[in-house]
């Protein structure tokens, strides 16, 4: 499938809101790969794909994900991390797609996990600071992300920790993992 049907098949599965955050996430994807040396043809195949299963009805993510049998655990936690699992899967199963670096940055945008790629970091961060996105500290992410990739997507990290916590919300353990990885990573 060619760029441009894949967008349009993609566009297709989600209202138009949604579908200007992704393409602030591509955007976003591609300046921050060529700033820190990642891929950037890969960085906007998956920033076009991040979000292709969030708007699926909850049984077709569930169903997508125990037929895939990889992230079996997601599912005992909150549904809003269930698109990122759904959509890996879906990236293979009806779009042929069979890169291991863009179905890992697809399945780890929302959690994120311990030893993320390069390409893996480039999306989740795009995710959490794209243009429109507008939430307490992500003025500070964007400034970070200028010279830092580790450093901004961690306080991304903090800011998804923080307000689970005041929700009162489990926090999925990949997150945790993955943000301490960045803290490990940046000591060193």
């Amino acid at each position: 499938m060619d760029k441009q049907a894949l967008i349009e098949s993609v566009r297709s599965g989600m209202p138009e809101r949604r579908w200007l955050h992704v393409q602030g996430v591509i955007d976003t994807s591609i300046v921050l790969a060529e700033r820190f040396g990642a891929d950037s043809r890969k960085a906007e195949l998956a920033a076009i794909l991040h979000d292709l299963a969030k708007f699926w009805p909850v049984d077709r993510m569930e169903a997508y994900i125990r037929e895939e049998g990889v992230d079996l655990a997601v599912l005992d936690y909150d549904k809003e991390l269930w698109h990122a699992a759904a959509g890996a899967w879906s990236a293979v199963k009806d779009y042929g797609i069979d890169d291991p670096e863009i179905l890992a940055a697809v399945r780890y945008h929302t959690s994120g996990r311990e030893g993320m790629t390069l390409l893996d970091r480039v999306v989740c961060l795009a995710d959490y600071m794209e243009p429109s996105r507008d939430f307490p500290g992500v003025d500070r992410i964007r400034e970070l992300a200028l010279s830092d990739l580790d450093a901004a997507l961690a306080a991304g990290f903090d800011s998804t920790i923080r307000f689970l916590l005041e929700k009162g919300k489990r926090i999925y353990p990949l997150t945790v993992a993955a943000r301490n990885d960045l803290l490990r990573s940046n000591t060193a």
